[in-house]
């Protein structure tokens, strides 16, 4: 078992050898999901980057294609 003391700012170190299993890195978020009396801690994944022109489906059929696909 791999254990880490929480500080009085409710602050703790990730150890090591889990650093190393989820190849974390500076900067990476981490993700909780509480299970009972249990959390399990994984490596968020980014969220995929929205389309911004996602929204304008209108403005999304073949003629449109091909006047705008130039630009």
């Amino acid at each position: 078992m791999i254990t880490s003391r929480l500080t009085s700012k409710a602050q703790t170190t990730i150890p090591q050898p889990v650093r190393m299993a989820l190849r974390l890195e500076e900067g990476d978020e981490l993700a909780y999901v509480i299970e009972g009396e249990r959390v399990v801690l994984t490596k968020a994944q980014p969220l995929p980057a929205e389309d911004p022109f996602g929204a304008f489906w209108e403005w999304d059929s073949a003629a449109d294609r091909q006047a705008y696909g130039q630009l």
